[in-house]
């Protein structure tokens, strides 16, 4: 069986936690939090990040976006990607930019928990990425059901959990009033049992990061 490691706000684990149930793949969770110390990821990615997929032999998957391939191609039978080349880019496409939001909103949450409150300029490119990625996921997603090609795909885990990570990182942004249609979309995908059963919640950092 395969295990994840995870944290519990981690839009990149959520993407692969709700990769795995899609696909019917059973899985172990192992939720930590990765700057504590007493981590266990570094013994499985010398990069320390989460998430990791520990497999039955041994070794290790790690970084979302290459889990999501590893996936894609190790199990193809519950496919997550469209097999037309353009869609299959467009949703790949919806990857990055998410990851991108995603990024921004950890640089932020990072830069403010130094002691004098952080880099104005730094916050406000931070910022500018954030509100950026977010108007240009709502105006790609658009009015449809799903994002790319008419069915359930990694663009849909890719934008679903990263409105969801703001929601509990970045309230600062109100993506949803902004962005109705964006918003409907997203309790869309909350009704699947695989987002349903990956809600994000906040974690308490009890080890200096910054």
């Amino acid at each position: 069986m395969y295990q994840l490691i995870s944290a519990t706000p981690s839009p990149y684990a959520r993407k692969v936690r709700i990769a795995l149930a899609e696909k019917g793949l059973p899985f172990r969770l192992i939720t930590e939090v990765p700057w504590h110390a007493d981590t266990a990821t570094p013994q499985h990615n010398p990069l320390e990040k989460l998430p990791v997929l520990l497999l039955p032999d041994g070794g290790s998957v790690y970084e979302s976006s290459h889990i999501l391939t590893w996936l894609e191609l190790k199990h193809p039978e519950t496919p997550l990607l469209p097999a037309d080349v353009d869609q299959r880019l467009a949703a790949l496409k919806l990857q990055v930019l998410c990851d991108g939001v995603c990024d921004a909103v950890v640089l932020t949450l990072f830069e403010t928990l130094r002691a004098e409150g952080g880099s104005p300029e730094w916050l406000a490119r931070q910022r500018r990425k954030i509100e950026g990625g977010t108007a240009e996921m709502a105006r790609l997603v658009g009015e449809r059901h799903f994002a790319v090609g008419g069915c359930f795909t990694q663009g849909d885990i890719a934008v679903g959990t990263a409105v969801g990570y703001l929601s509990v990182r970045y309230p600062a942004l109100p993506w949803r009033s902004l962005y109705p249609a964006l918003a409907s979309y997203a309790d869309r995908l909350g009704e699947r049992a695989s987002f349903r059963d990956s809600v994000p919640f906040a974690q308490t950092i009890r080890e200096k990061v910054v």
